[in-house]
């Protein structure tokens, strides 16, 4: 099959490509796949937004967009040309600086965590050996850019559902941390590439069977995180005006639109890696099934099974919004604080008395 680039381009480039300094040449492949990764998100956000309003209309009985393009596929250009056009609005008395920073912080850290995901077995932007503590650092940034909204608006309601905001972030935030040590504990390594090998040898190998708890503790803990319903008290519309963003407009009210996304995107992606084996394929070492080529392709790890468990993770999501009612702010922070942080401290005594019984992913521990 021939190339779609003319064959006299590509001589171009790989004269150029070979002048170029070995740093040099680094940095624009390592540009080229953060770009690749980030408009690949991005594009994902917008149609995760089409995806939502599908999901819940069908839930509800109703029939969601349908106008914009075929099937309303165009509803989420439509969504950012609306927003793009909108007029920002800075309040008159506010900090101007910090009102246009705090939507920056809340997206920079969901996009600035990809760079140590392993989508493969043989790609990842950045594959460091302190990728565990690099996600924990970064997602525990956003609360910044949440705390500067609610506070540079010079508004008391912004900041009181900042300060609300805030409050739960961090309870949900201490949780996840606790939950992220008993997966160190069991892949043995900080590096998210090394944790997801670590589960390599099928469904039965992955960490969800022997962290179940601390599955279900992460994956709460990150809707909460994300303000997401029934977890979404920082910004229930049908009672209170929007929480810490209710004075931005157009493009600013856009970025926190689009971090809460991204983050529910980000959370999808950690779980799978860190409980469901992320690119592992659940078929793994099944001989029987045949080595045909579709059954061999099955077997083998890729990013397509990295995507679906991601998608399986969003609509997750999506279902928690459309089936729960919105907790009460008290019933929430009992949750992280007496419910969620004592299970992850036993769940994390239980994993240190398999390790000693050499069971689970500790079986083939060396003495």
């Amino acid at each position: 099959m021939k190339s779609l680039i003319p064959d006299f381009i590509l001589d171009a480039w790989m004269s150029v490509w070979g002048l170029l300094p070995p740093l040099m040449q680094y940095l624009v492949e390592t540009t080229f796949w953060i770009l690749v990764v980030m408009i690949s998100v991005i594009l994902t956000v917008a149609f995760t937004t089409y995806f939502e309003r599908k999901v819940i209309g069908y839930m509800q009985g109703r029939i969601g967009p349908n106008r914009v393009g075929p099937l309303g596929l165009g509803q989420p250009f439509a969504d950012v040309i609306k927003l793009l056009i909108k007029e920002v609005i800075v309040p008159q008395k506010s900090n101007r600086f910090l009102f246009i920073v705090a939507p920056l912080l809340t997206l920079t850290p969901a996009l600035a965590t990809w760079a140590v995901v392993p989508l493969s077995d043989t790609f990842v932007i950045a594959d460091i050996d302190a990728g565990l503590l690099y996600v924990l650092s970064l997602t525990s940034v956003g609360v910044y850019g949440v705390i500067l909204a609610g506070w540079a608006t010079n508004s008391k309601y912004a900041f009181l559902g900042a300060m609300r905001s805030a409050a739960q972030i961090v309870a949900y935030e201490i949780a996840m941390g606790f939950a992220l040590v008993g997966v160190l504990m069991a892949g043995g390594s900080l590096n998210l590439g090394v944790i997801t090998e670590a589960q390599a040898g099928g469904f039965s190998q992955w960490f969800i069977l022997p962290l179940l708890p601390l599955f279900f503790v992460y994956l709460i803990s990150g809707v909460a995180e994300t303000n997401r319903a029934p977890f979404d008290v920082a910004e229930g519309e049908s009672e209170i005006v929007a929480g810490f963003h209710v004075e931005y407009s157009g493009v600013a009210f856009a970025l926190f639109f689009l971090g809460e996304y991204a983050n529910i995107i980000l959370i999808s992606a950690l779980t799978s890696i860190f409980f469901l084996g992320g690119y592992l394929s659940p078929f793994e070492g099944w001989t029987f099934l045949g080595e045909g080529q579709l059954l061999s392709f099955l077997r083998e790890p890729s990013l397509a099974w990295l995507c679906a468990k991601i998608c399986f993770f969003i609509f997750v999501f999506f279902w928690l919004r459309a089936t729960f009612p919105r907790y009460r702010y008290d019933q929430i922070m009992r949750l992280g604080w007496k419910v969620f942080i004592p299970v992850t401290i036993l769940w994390i005594v239980v994993e240190g008395v398999m390790a000693w019984m050499r069971v689970g992913p500790w079986e083939n521990l060396a003495g």
